[in-house]
């Protein structure tokens, strides 16, 4: 336990941060998963779930859940299975 108040308070902070990140990151997750089980389908609203998990990704890296090139990359392996599933 810290003995300093700012460093008390920097324990709770993070906590709380640390919470509302994983969340996020659930969330994040449910999306991309969604994104590619409806690719792999190949479902019609394919497109339209991709398009969801991008818009999901860039919020992400944008609040610091994820770092930007863990961002790129999700997209890009999203986008490459699209492009794969369109192209059959």
């Amino acid at each position: 336990m810290p003995n300093i108040k700012s460093a008390a308070k920097r324990v709770k902070v993070t906590a709380r941060q640390r919470s509302v990140n994983v969340s996020r990151h659930s969330n994040l997750k449910t999306f991309i998963k969604k994104a590619f089980a409806s690719i792999t389908a190949g479902k019609p609203e394919a497109k339209a779930d991709f398009i969801q998990a991008v818009k999901k990704i860039d919020k992400s890296a944008g609040k610091g859940v994820i770092h930007k090139n863990q961002a790129a990359r999700r997209k890009s392996r999203l986008a490459k299975k699209l492009n794969a599933m369109a192209k059959q």
